[in-house]
């Protein structure tokens, strides 16, 4: 099932403000066994601090996430996920 994604701002802001000089955000996720986000953190800011906002909300509208599969859950309380952040005509991670 797909879920809406809400910044407060239109995809096109988004888009006008990648135009500044930035770099890719290195964001690491911190999700709990219940899918729900501990802690998001920047490894490396995109240096525009809406952009990084951006990022922040997007983690944010798409919480929960699923909860961990039984044996996942068994082993981890915790589980850290890291992605660079792509801005172009679309937000990709890598």
């Amino acid at each position: 099932m797909g879920r809406k994604i809400e910044l407060n701002m239109t995809f096109d802001m988004v888009r006008e403000l990648v135009k500044q000089p930035h770099v890719r955000p290195v964001v690491t996720v911190a999700v709990r066994a219940d899918g729900s986000v501990e802690k998001v953190t920047f490894v490396t800011s995109s240096g525009v601090p809406v952009l990084d906002e951006a990022v922040r909300k997007v983690i944010a509208s798409q919480a929960p996430y699923g909860p961990f599969p039984p044996a996942l859950a068994r082993q981890y309380d915790v589980v850290e996920i890291r992605r660079t952040w792509i801005f172009d005509t679309a937000i990709r991670l890598e």
